[in-house]
């Protein structure tokens, strides 16, 4: 991600990724990348941004309200948070549960290493409690999740057709098919 808003963006961009297996593959990417957690004092030694980017993040945490509240000692005035977490509420999701399962997997959605899960408005109340306000949401199509290409009935859909349904049905129904909700957020 962050390679691809540095080459398409001109922007500088700085990561902090607390495994340092991850942080080494960034930098050798030519990412400038601080290995650890966002905290006050690193903020303190980096200085404030115009966004701070959560991509897959806060699934991941404890206590992600925490996260955001110190996000804020990161933002310039007129700063943003971007967040991009994945949604429960998917079809996919809703159909097993409907079935009796919430089974964990390597990846994706029901990724065994996630802490908590979102549905969009879980996600916006969220990132409220931490004194943002949400500016924009958008939800993901997830064309090469597997779940989507995977499972009946969308697996009987040819390829290009089933990628022109799930754009279409992740605009049209975000919180049913859109795999990922991706929400921009200004303080209050």
């Amino acid at each position: 991600m962050t390679k691809i808003l540095a080459d398409n963006c001109q922007t500088e961009i700085v990561g902090i990724e607390p495994d340092s297996a991850r942080a080494e593959l960034a930098k050798s990417r030519g990412v400038n990348v601080y290995v650890g957690r966002l905290t006050s004092e690193l903020i303190q030694m980096i200085g404030v941004f115009d966004v701070v980017l959560f991509a897959d993040v806060l699934e991941h945490l404890p206590n992600p309200q925490s996260l955001l509240l110190t996000a804020r000692e990161a933002l310039r005035p007129h700063g943003s948070i971007v967040v991009s977490v994945p949604n429960v509420a998917h079809w996919s999701v809703r159909v097993d549960l409907i079935r009796g399962r919430f089974q964990y997997q390597p990846t994706g959605i029901m990724d065994a290493t996630h802490l908590r899960w979102f549905s969009a408005v879980s996600a916006k109340s969220l990132i409220a409690s931490a004194g943002f306000r949400v500016t924009a949401y958008q939800a993901t199509a997830g064309t090469t999740l597997l779940d989507n290409n995977l499972r009946r009935p969308m697996r009987w859909l040819p390829a290009q057709s089933r990628a022109k349904f799930l754009r279409f049905a992740s605009k049209r129904w975000p919180t049913l098919f859109g795999c990922q909700h991706i929400l921009k957020a200004e303080m209050v």
